[in-house]
């Protein structure tokens, strides 16, 4: 099992329920994927650096998975069928980082 850091960009115009429906989803497809949710960080709404997808907002969830690599691309596959999540990172790393990170302070 590899460890990742994973950033996920939601609409600006989700409703709370909406947003915890999208978040369950990514989780569902963790699972699916026999990853774990090792811990993981609201970073609330916060403003893009540039307009994406008409979007000058999103919601920001950072997570910290464990996972096999190869199965990465399945689940960027499945992200870029939800219209909502707008953008999305998986960064490998060598340790996680220490929670709560400097994002969450902001």
């Amino acid at each position: 099992m590899n460890k990742f850091e994973t950033v996920l960009l939601f609409s600006s115009d989700l409703t709370k329920s909406n947003l915890n429906k999208l978040e369950d989803l990514f989780k569902d497809q963790l699972k699916k994927q026999s990853a774990s949710i090792i811990d993981e960080e609201d970073w609330g709404l916060r403003d893009l650096s540039y307009q994406i997808k008409k979007n000058k907002k999103a919601f920001y969830k950072f997570f910290q998975i464990e996972i096999d690599g190869s199965k990465i691309q399945e689940i960027k596959e499945n992200l870029n069928k939800e219209e909502q999540i707008i953008r999305y990172l998986f960064v490998k790393v060598d340790e996680h980082l220490e929670l709560p990170t400097k994002m969450i302070e902001k």
